[in-house]
């Protein structure tokens, strides 16, 4: 029985040292010479929704979660029925104010040439009034045509204008509701993988509503934190090397893209060398797009590793850590 005992405690003891040494491989990372600097963290990519502009019903969802859509690719579509119904009335009403138009200019050139003949038929009276054929009497009824026709003249040409103001306002009604309808077709803006399917066909989303929530993988990072006597060494653009831990003989080029202009407390989900380190300023390791659109199909956020920053550029990479994009 002790013997069994022993074998039992020996055997647990074997697997926890064997676990531990797995541990310490695992996270274990290359020692540094001077001049550069590391902090753990996950690959992130940038977010980005498609999202209704006006309040209505989904009518159909064209992209599933882990699709890769294209700039300006259709994701989307909004029920625009009412609002197609409205511009036929609109345009009706477009219709309907340029017929109106053209009846108001009609009646311009009518009264115009009616104030045309009143002012030629008062000219002929006066001329006659001088040799005494047309009394004055019959001059001021003359006088009186001829201001007539002017008036009406200038009241239609203002009915003119008020038509061709109608005119203006349906068509901006129409281009409106034209832009409305455009609006109902949901376009992804760039390159994306659909990471969140929100919305579905039937659904009615108020102004605003998420319908997708995409990750663009040519905008891919990973965030570190490094305390502030090594912070202050990193130049924007530096280069960085990441080591992820589901592929640790892979070193993916990258360079600093942002740095924090204010220090802040470690985030929880960061590890750090030293409990003692705790204001840390926040780094952004960018991984070049270029490289990023030759492997998009293995892009992917949330996988753990390491960041090394080369904080003095003349420093030469470790050898465990020159970039190897290949296995």
């Amino acid at each position: 029985m002790n013997v069994g005992r022993w074998l039992k405690v020996g055997m647990l003891l074997a697997v926890m040292i064997a676990g531990g040494i797995f541990v310490w491989l695992r996270f274990q990372q290359p020692a540094l010479p001077d001049g550069f600097a590391s902090g753990n963290g996950r690959i992130e990519a940038t977010e980005f929704d498609i999202a209704t502009k006006w309040a209505g019903r989904i009518k159909e969802v064209l992209a599933n979660e882990g699709d890769m859509v294209d700039a300006g690719q259709v994701v989307a579509r909004m029920d625009t029925a009412t609002l197609e119904a409205q511009l036929r009335q609109a345009e009706a009403r477009v219709k309907q104010a340029r017929d109106a138009r053209a009846s108001v200019a009609a009646l311009v050139s009518q009264r115009q040439s009616e104030s045309s003949f009143t002012e030629k038929d008062l000219d002929r009276a006066l001329e006659l009034t001088t040799k005494g054929f047309v009394s004055k009497q019959e001059v001021d009824l003359k006088r009186t045509r001829q201001e007539t026709a002017t008036a009406a003249v200038t009241a239609a040409k203002a009915q003119l204008i008020e038509a061709e103001s109608a005119i203006q306002a349906a068509v901006a009604a129409t281009d409106g509701l034209k832009t409305e309808i455009a609006d109902g077709v949901l376009k992804t803006p760039r390159l994306g993988r659909v990471q969140y399917r929100l919305a579905e066909p039937g659904e009615v989303l108020a102004a605003g509503g998420k319908v997708l929530t995409l990750l663009d993988p040519t905008d891919v990072y990973m965030t570190l934190f490094l305390p502030e006597t090594v912070a202050g060494r990193v130049a924007l653009g530096a280069e960085a090397h990441i080591v992820l831990d589901a592929a640790p003989n892979l070193v993916i080029p990258a360079r600093v893209s942002f740095v924090a202009a204010k220090a802040q407390f470690t985030p929880k989900a960061v590890e750090t060398r030293t409990e003692r380190e705790k204001l840390m300023f926040r780094i952004k390791a960018r991984i070049d797009p270029d490289l990023l659109r030759q492997h998009l199909a293995q892009v992917k956020t949330g996988l753990p590793g390491v960041a090394y920053v080369r904080l003095d550029p003349n420093a030469p990479w470790p050898e465990a850590l020159q970039v190897k994009l290949s296995p």
